[in-house]
């Protein structure tokens, strides 16, 4: 979930939709045109896995050769998580991410998922996607008027995006992969999975732990929590990352409200983007509700970028100025709902229990309210039109299960740390369990004690000692929001 709404903007349908796919895809390789270090390549997998000889769908796949040809390993298939982050992307910017060691030995291979970016995208009309009523519902009106949205959404995408709306579950992804390996002509892979791409790993392990090598989970899932489970642990690790910034702003010099009662300032915000008055302060006049400003904070977590973040809230207190707001265009990729609700089983019965289930939450979390991530998932399946066919369930390893190294931030805003201590319940012992110490989802690069276990584990297949943790990296100052 490391894009809780990654919009990239597509114009037109890249790929033809109709051609069955009889026998195994093959990828044909050139030069990237965003970087001639990196290939690119498509190939064809059907739109319904059940269906095979049925409409097919193109996936876009981008491969960075190792660096050292004479020491490489194999194949390191990465994901950054989501839904609707771009692996492709992801492949071009491992230079920044990756270890230059970890790069001599793995061709670093990333996959966009079906539905995704440049892979037969989810398309919906922009204007309507604009137009998402709040997820903190305050009445039986505003609760009807969410489920009628869903469902006006789920009809506008599908008639857009064609035969694979409905198929962009994470075990049809999981098939993809599979299909990548046969295509890349390797008899096993290693994986990297960050945030919502640890749950390609976790489903890869349980369906096909023979083609599986190594696998490493970073910002871990758990795709066994009920709904209130979900709803109430992420909204603690969302809390627990604003009590954090409010901490470092205490201790820290460089932040522009340190001294300020931030609780204070805060509920002055929420009250004002209660109220329909307050404006975002870098695209004025454009309004924050109270649901668009606990998701500043909550991507502002991410990193995390509390610096930035600090500056926000300064210039979001001060007078209103004006701008013109950017003009929306007319399609957009918009693939979170759909996977969402295929991957996720997340009932509410109606608005007394969502009423009484966002009352546990603020009372538990009375600057954040609720996990953004968290709501918008559930307010998003509200009606949707189909009962998710990947819904959660306890992982059990199968036989032949590699080892698998999972890495939690302690305070990870998105997927909280008790998903990875879980996982690791799951798991048994062929669980590793790294604990950095510090702040941020996904943290292999925040810290060479992270990404050191990660790669001695990649590399030489070395586990770390059990109870290893890596000490807290201070965030260092990013650019302001």
């Amino acid at each position: 979930m490391r894009a809780l709404a990654a919009a990239v903007t597509v114009v037109t349908l890249l790929f033809p939709y109709g051609e069955s796919v009889a026998t195994p895809s093959t990828i044909q390789w050139a030069a990237c045109p965003e970087d001639a270090t990196v290939q690119c390549g498509t190939m064809r997998v059907p739109a319904d896995w059940s269906n095979p000889l049925g409409p097919s769908i193109m996936l876009t796949v981008a491969r960075r050769p190792a660096l050292d040809p004479a020491q490489r390993i194999g194949t390191l298939v990465v994901n950054p998580g989501g839904p609707g982050g771009s692996a492709v992307n992801f492949t071009f910017d491992a230079p920044a991410f990756f270890s230059e060691e970890l790069r001599k030995h793995f061709d670093i291979v990333g996959m966009d998922p079906r539905g995704v970016g440049r892979s037969t995208p989810v398309l919906c009309s922009q204007d309507l996607v604009d137009q998402k009523p709040s997820p903190l519902v305050a009445d039986e009106r505003e609760y009807a008027a969410l489920i009628e949205y869903n469902r006006r959404l789920a009809a506008d995408c599908a008639a857009r995006t064609g035969p694979v709306f409905g198929h962009v579950d994470t075990l049809s992804v999981v098939r993809d992969v599979d299909a990548l390996r046969a295509a890349l002509g390797a008899d096993e892979i290693s994986f990297y999975g960050a945030s919502y791409g640890s749950l390609i790993g976790e489903q890869y392990a349980q369906n096909y732990p023979d083609h599986l090598r190594a696998l490493v989970l970073d910002g871990v899932m758990d795709h066994s929590v009920s709904v209130g489970t979900f709803l109430v642990q992420e909204t603690d690790a969302a809390q627990d990352s604003f009590d954090e910034f409010v901490a470092w702003c205490a201790r820290d010099q460089t932040c522009v409200l340190r001294g300020q009662d931030i609780p204070a300032l805060w509920h002055k915000l929420l009250e004002r983007a209660a109220a329909g008055t307050l404006e975002n302060p870098y695209d004025r006049p454009h309004k924050l509700n109270v649901a668009d400003l606990t998701t500043v904070a909550f991507a502002a977590f991410y990193q995390p970028e509390w610096y930035s973040f600090a500056y926000y809230l300064r210039d979001a207190a001060a007078p209103a100025g004006r701008a013109a707001p950017l003009p929306p265009v007319d399609i957009v990729d918009h693939s979170f709902p759909p996977v969402i609700c295929s991957d996720w089983y997340l009932p509410i019965t109606g608005y007394p229990d969502l009423r009484r289930r966002l009352a546990v939450l603020r009372e538990r979390a009375p600057q954040m309210i609720a996990s953004p991530l968290a709501i918008n998932s559930v307010a998003a399946c509200l009606g949707w039109p189909a009962a998710p066919p990947n819904p959660q369930k306890r992982f059990a390893p199968p036989p032949g299960t590699p080892p698998v190294l999972l890495i939690g931030s302690r305070h990870d805003p998105a997927t909280t740390y008790k998903w990875a201590e879980r996982m690791a319940r799951q798991l048994g012992p062929l669980a590793s369990l790294v604990t950095y110490e510090g702040w941020g989802h996904v943290v292999y690069d925040h810290s060479s004690c992270v990404s050191g276990a990660a790669d001695a584990y990649l590399i030489g297949l070395t586990r770390p000692a059990a109870g290893a943790t890596c000490p807290a990296v201070e965030p260092k100052p990013f650019g302001v929001l």
